[in-house]
């Protein structure tokens, strides 16, 4: 398979409306992460671009929804066919513009094609419910129908496998729909866009519109013709499309930041909790919702745990994401970079210690890059703001406990309530304590990520709605109950 992903993105820089390249005078430059160079220009997007959007989507949508449900499903599996065959391109593509390893991108790309499948998987489900009449001769009858224009906004840790969670339930239940990519990963966006077409999704059923949030996604959400607005990414900005999305009292589905405590007992494996631990915290540079954001271990394990965790973090690979043997890869933007680099600065000067800290490429060709050396940090006050604040980045904050109350506490002290861990062979301990965190999602000894038939959703400010799953579906329908009088 080709890896040259230049020729599933257009020409010129452009907005993808109607099956069509729209070409766009205003620009921006998308620059590779680990070298900072410039790797594409893309279509910076304007109102008038978002509203021809809606246009296609809407005019689109009603014989859309008008076709059966099996074929609508038929579409995306002709659509996965385009993305398997294409999935070298899409995860060079990925690594270029994202920045993750070469071996998370095709993962990726395996996830993009579930997500897909297994929507159209529920192409042939029950749709509605025939249900009991008080009266004779009656009967009363559900059905599900789809909103109409469906809104995605979507981030840039995940830019293939969320544009597919998204897309899949919006079209396999009759919605059109248009997807804001985010401003630093919309390359992968188009080239799937590119794959739509192929695959012979009709005109105006798939929509792609690149630019700022404050401009598109603004216009989008309120926007009078989009009827729900499904968005992944940061709280600040979940928050703002609620407020907007509530003016129009439609429905939102946010899944939004998250703070994962990592918590380890004393009879855990302690080894594989080490490597878990790892790898929850390191996975994409430490740019993942459902990352360990603060590790607990219990007293008498900790000094194994240590030497198992630093044996663990000796074992990554900064480098090249291209290549074969690195593990972790750059930030994905100097903000971002920024951003970590400044929390651990106030990590230190809060009293947090550096137990271990890796290197990153010294090679010159990196020298533009967006590195940050992956760190594991000790003896933390318990008002950090590293243990409050989601990190997004390759530091692990490792904190001392004794008991399951102190624990369970220290973990539900948080705004977020995303995802959770539990490393103990105690099945008692297990159940009691999965039950009392505040967290949406709970992985009792083993990492993510979350899987396609559960339901990825966030308590608290984590958000509302979710994606994935027979859940995850039913937020793309709304019901309608019909009333039958047959008598005669």
């Amino acid at each position: 398979m080709s890896t040259d992903f230049k020729k599933l993105l257009p020409e010129t820089a452009a907005q993808f409306i109607n099956n069509t390249w729209v070409a766009s005078k205003n620009t921006d430059d998308i620059k590779n992460p680990a070298t900072g160079e410039t790797i594409a220009e893309v279509a910076a997007g304007t109102t008038a671009d978002t509203d021809n959007a809606i246009a296609a989507a809407k005019a689109a949508q009603i014989k859309w929804a008008a076709t059966p449900q099996p074929q609508r499903a038929n579409y995306l599996y002709a659509f996965a066919q385009q993305i398997e065959k294409h999935k070298n391109a899409l995860a060079t593509l990925l690594t270029t513009e994202q920045g993750k390893p070469l071996a998370e991108s095709e993962g990726e790309v395996d996830t993009a094609i579930l997500m897909l499948r297994y929507y159209a998987g529920l192409g042939w489900k029950r749709t509605g419910h025939v249900l009991a009449s008080n009266y004779p001769n009656h009967q009363a009858i559900t059905k599900e129908a789809p909103l109409g224009v469906v809104a995605a906004i979507i981030p840039w840790n995940f830019p293939l496998a969320i544009f597919t969670r998204k897309t899949a339930p919006a079209l396999v239940a009759g919605n059109t729909i248009i997807v804001k990519p985010s401003e630093n990963t919309p390359l992968c966006s188009l080239a799937l866009a590119t794959l739509s077409k192929a695959a012979g999704i009709p005109d105006g059923v798939i929509n792609v519109i690149c630019g700022e949030g404050s401009k598109v996604g603004d216009a989008l959400v309120k926007h009078p013709d989009v009827q729900l607005v499904t968005m992944t990414g940061s709280t600040r900005a979940g928050k703002i499309i609620a407020k907007n999305a509530a003016e129009k009292v439609i429905p939102v589905s946010l899944e939004l930041g998250g703070k994962a405590p990592f918590i380890v007992l004393a009879d855990a494996d302690i080894e594989k909790a080490a490597q878990d631990a790892i790898d929850a915290r390191m996975a994409n540079c430490g740019q993942v919702c459902i990352c360990n954001e603060r590790t607990y271990v219990q007293r008498e394990a900790y000094e194994p745990f240590m030497r198992a965790l630093k044996k663990a973090a000796e074992a990554i690979v900064v480098g090249d994401p291209l290549a074969k043997k690195t593990t972790m890869g750059p930030k994905v933007s100097p903000a971002e970079k920024e951003h970590v680099e400044e929390l651990l600065a106030k990590t230190q000067q809060e009293g947090g210690k550096i137990f271990w800290q890796g290197s990153i490429p010294s090679d010159e060709k990196f020298k533009g890059g967006n590195w940050v050396a992956p760190t594991i940090v000790t003896d933390l006050p318990a008002t950090a703001t590293i243990l409050k604040e989601e990190a997004f980045g390759p530091i692990l904050p490792v904190v001392v406990f004794d008991t399951i109350d102190e624990v369970v506490g220290l973990a539900n002290d948080c705004e977020y309530g995303l995802s959770s861990y539990l490393y103990t062979r105690d099945l008692i301990a297990a159940m009691q304590i999965s039950d009392a965190l505040e967290y949406g999602e709970v992985y009792i000894n083993r990492y993510g990520p979350e899987e396609i038939n559960g339901f990825h959703a966030g308590w608290k400010l984590s958000g509302i709605g979710g994606d994935d799953g027979e859940h995850g579906y039913q937020i793309y329908v709304k019901q309608k109950t019909v009333y039958l009088n047959y008598q005669s």
